[in-house]
């Protein structure tokens, strides 16, 4: 017999963190009828050696080298057969019953094709986690933002999002989703190879009717930055590019000139204040970035078009028609209940 929810964790040279994490996702996941799978993105260390000493009831998919946190996946779950699988970090604790909450919502909503439990910080259990929180939204320019999260502050966990909410994207770092549905709108895209991969799956899935919701009943706490700091300017580099490019992928064609007019001035400014704080290399990224996204834009052209072609909502619940930096920094609006 099949099993219902695959609980996938992409690893790459992540041994400790293996060691430290798993033992929470294979406790409760089972629990719940889940079957654990790390994928092994080409690893150099000792973490295909050490799952299979320590982990040998956890199933394992070898990749041959690493092809990056979308292509990853996307080879990982082309061989599964579970109907629920869950992108998983490697850096997440989960809790008791976690999953119940999931497959029950989702198996009693076959119009919703992804959902997140709530996300808190492993380092500040009271405390949203950056990277997903309560789930995440999209302003007028392609700023994504979070329940529990706008820019950089982060808003204490006081159950003031504990309702079950439609949301926009769900957070790569505990995305469960229907296989047949990822699969329908061709996975993560690999041409980003990290960051803002989900946002972009997420915005084809909204995009063409489906629904993506938080489940705050599920809780899992994340430690974040794992892999590349945020400061760090190669993310710096990732974001951007890939910022532009799923706003390409992804905006009806009446909106793209204006926001990529704005964006044009907005990025610029972004590399000014880096270079203001001292951030040279920061500020380069935000060059480079732009730079890459000109040079790489007829290569998604075909994408864009079979998006617009299969696109059902234009403008999607979750994507807002405000923007993120006048609600922050100009009417000082730093939590998620204070915009609109």
């Amino acid at each position: 017999m099949t099993n219902k929810v695959a609980v996938v964790i992409l690893n790459w040279n992540g041994c400790q963190m293996l060691r430290q994490f798993l033992p929470s996702v294979v406790a409760h996941s089972e629990a719940d009828g889940g079957v654990v799978y790390v994928a092994d993105n080409g690893s150099t260390d000792d973490s295909v050696e050490m799952l299979c000493q320590e982990f040998p009831m956890v199933r394992q998919i070898l990749m041959d080298e690493n092809y990056g946190f979308a292509e990853g996946y996307n080879r990982a779950i082309a061989e599964l057969n579970e109907p629920y699988v869950v992108l998983l970090n490697s850096d997440v604790e989960v809790t008791s019953h976690w999953l119940q909450p999931l497959i029950a919502y989702m198996d009693a909503h076959p119009e919703v094709a992804a959902c997140q439990p709530k996300i808190l910080s492993y380092n500040e259990p009271d405390k949203f986690e950056y990277a997903g929180a309560a789930g995440g939204f999209i302003d007028c320019y392609g700023y994504p933002f979070c329940r529990g999260r706008l820019m950089q502050q982060v808003e204490l966990d006081k159950g003031q999002y504990d309702e079950p909410a439609e949301i926009f994207w769900a957070s790569g770092a505990a995305l469960f989703i229907r296989r047949n549905d990822y699969e329908a709108v061709g996975g993560l895209d690999p041409r980003f190879f990290a960051h803002m991969e989900e946002i972009d799956l997420c915005w084809r899935l909204k995009a063409r009717g489906r629904g993506i919701v938080c489940l705050p009943e599920s809780v899992v706490f994340h430690v974040g930055g794992a892999t590349l700091k945020r400061e760090n300017p190669n993310k710096t580099y990732l974001n951007f590019r890939n910022n532009l490019i799923m706003l390409y992928k992804n905006l009806p064609e009446r909106e793209l000139g204006h926001v990529m007019r704005v964006r044009f001035l907005l990025d610029h400014v972004a590399a000014f204040t880096f270079l203001l704080k001292g951030q040279w290399q920061n500020a380069l990224a935000v060059r480079h970035a732009r730079k890459e996204y000109h040079r790489q834009r007829p290569y998604f052209r075909a994408s864009r078009m079979d998006n617009q072609r299969k696109t059902k909502q234009p403008r999607p619940q979750g994507k807002v028609k405000f923007s993120l930096l006048i609600q922050y920094y100009l009417l000082f609006r730093k939590r998620y209940s204070q915009l609109g």
